[in-house]
C-alpha cells in the first residue's frame, strides 16, 4: 500500500468544504478557506494545504471562532479600508474587502487594508497574488503566536511573522515571495514532528533555551528567526505594523488570548497595495521592461526566482488534475469528515 493518497482537484475541494461545513463553518467561510488550501495544495505547499484543516477544526471546537461571522467592511479614508472579521477566519473578510482596496490603490497610487479581530492560519502568497492579478504590487504581513525567540533570547516572544510580496508581470506569473521570519514556519516543524524527522541545526531551542533538533522539544520551546539579528528586527517590524499600527494584537497577546487552547492565532493583518502606473508617472510598461531585464539577468546566472518551483508544481498538478497527500493525513481527514 502506498504511503500517499491521490485525490483529484475536485475531490480535494469537496473533502475540504465537507469537513469545514460538517464542523461548524457556514458555506461562505468553508469556500473561502478551501480556496486558499486548494491554491497551496496544488502548488505542493503541503504545510499550508489540507494539513491546515486539522487546525481549523481544532480552532472552531475551542468555541471562540464564529464559523458564521459576517465581516464588516469600513471605508476608513481615501487610501484605507478596514475589515472587521468579527471573530471569524480572516479569509472571508479579505475577500469582501479586496474590491475596495484595489479601487483605492488604482485611484490614489497606494492603499492599505487592515483586517481586525480575525483568526488566521493561511499562507499569504495567494492573497498578494490576487492583487498582482489586478496589476498591483502588494505586501502582506501578519503576526501569529509567540512561538519564536528574538535573537539572543531564550523564550518565545515573536510570531513566525510572515512577509509576502508580489510584483505583477505582463503575460507571466508574478514575482512572489512569502516567507516566515522564523527559520521554519510552525507548520513545517509540525510536519517534521509527524514524520519523525530531526530538524536542521539552528532552527529551534528547547524550553530551557538550549539548541535542539527535536521537533517536539522545539514546539515546547521556541523557534529561531532567520538571519540572526536581521531577521529578528524584521520580525519586530511586522509585530508593529500588523499589531499596534492597526489596533490589533501582538503575537504574545494573541498567545495569551488563546489561554493554551489549540486554536489558530487571533490577531490582525495588514495588506498594502501599490499601483505601478501611478507611482511611475504613467510609465508602467517601460518600467515593466526594466523589471524583466532584472529577472532575466538573475535567471541567466543559473539562479531561480522565488515561487518558480511552485508554478512548476501548479502546472503539473493542474495538468494531471490530481494532488497527493500522506495516507496518514488522509485517514485523519476522513475521521474529521465523519465527526
Amino acid at each position: 500500500m502506498s504511503d500517499n493518497v491521490t485525490l483529484s482537484l475536485a475531490e480535494m475541494r469537496e473533502l475540504s468544504e465537507t469537513i469545514l461545513m460538517g464542523n461548524g463553518f457556514n458555506e461562505d467561510h468553508a469556500r473561502s478557506i478551501t480556496d486558499i488550501m486548494y491554491a497551496c495544495q496544488q502548488d505542493d505547499c503541503h504545510s499550508h494545504g489540507l494539513h491546515r484543516l486539522l487546525m481549523c477544526v481544532e480552532s472552531i471546537k475551542s468555541g471562540r471562532i464564529d464559523g458564521t461571522a459576517v465581516p464588516t467592511i469600513t471605508d476608513a479614508g481615501p487610501s484605507v479600508v478596514r475589515a472587521n472579521a468579527n471573530k471569524g477566519m480572516s479569509l472571508l473578510a479579505l475577500q469582501a474587502a479586496l474590491p475596495q482596496l484595489i479601487e483605492k490603490a488604482k485611484k490614489n497610487g497606494i492603499a492599505a487594508l487592515a483586517i481586525n479581530n480575525c483568526y488566521h492560519f493561511s499562507a499569504l502568497w495567494p492573497e498578494v497574488e490576487k492583487l498582482s492579478e489586478a496589476g498591483l504590487a502588494a505586501i502582506a504581513m501578519v503576526p501569529s503566536h509567540a512561538w519564536v525567540a528574538p535573537a539572543g533570547g531564550t523564550r518565545g516572544t515573536l510570531g513566525t511573522n510572515p512577509l509576502a510580496f508580489s510584483w505583477p508581470r505582463r503575460g507571466k506569473h508574478p514575482f512572489t515571495f512569502d516567507f516566515a521570519t522564523s527559520q521554519f514556519a510552525r507548520g513545517e516543524v509540525e510536519l517534521y514532528r509527524r514524520a519523525g524527522k530531526a530538524l536542521p541545526e539552528g532552527v529551534a531551542i528547547d524550553k530551557d533555551g538550549k539548541p535542539t533538533t527535536d521537533p517536539e522539544a522545539a514546539m515546547n520551546g521556541a523557534m529561531l528567526t532567520f538571519g540572526g539579528y536581521k531577521g529578528s528586527a524584521l520580525s519586530i517590524m511586522i509585530e508593529l505594523l500588523a499589531g499596534p499600527l492597526i489596533d490589533d494584537l501582538t503575537s504574545k497577546e494573541s498567545m495569551d488570548f488563546a489561554e493554551g487552547k489549540p486554536e489558530a492565532p487571533y490577531h490582525g493583518e495588514i495588506l498594502i497595495a501599490i499601483d505601478p502606473n501611478l507611482l511611475s508617472g504613467g510609465k508602467a510598461v517601460a518600467n515593466d521592461e526594466r523589471a524583466e531585464r532584472l529577472f532575466a539577468d538573475i535567471i541567466d546566472q543559473g539562479a531561480r526566482l522565488p515561487s518558480q518551483r511552485r508554478y512548476v508544481a501548479r502546472e503539473k498538478n493542474m495538468k494531471r488534475d490530481a494532488i497527493e497527500i500522506p495516507r496518514t493525513l488522509y485517514e485523519e481527514l476522513l475521521t474529521l469528515r465523519q465527526s
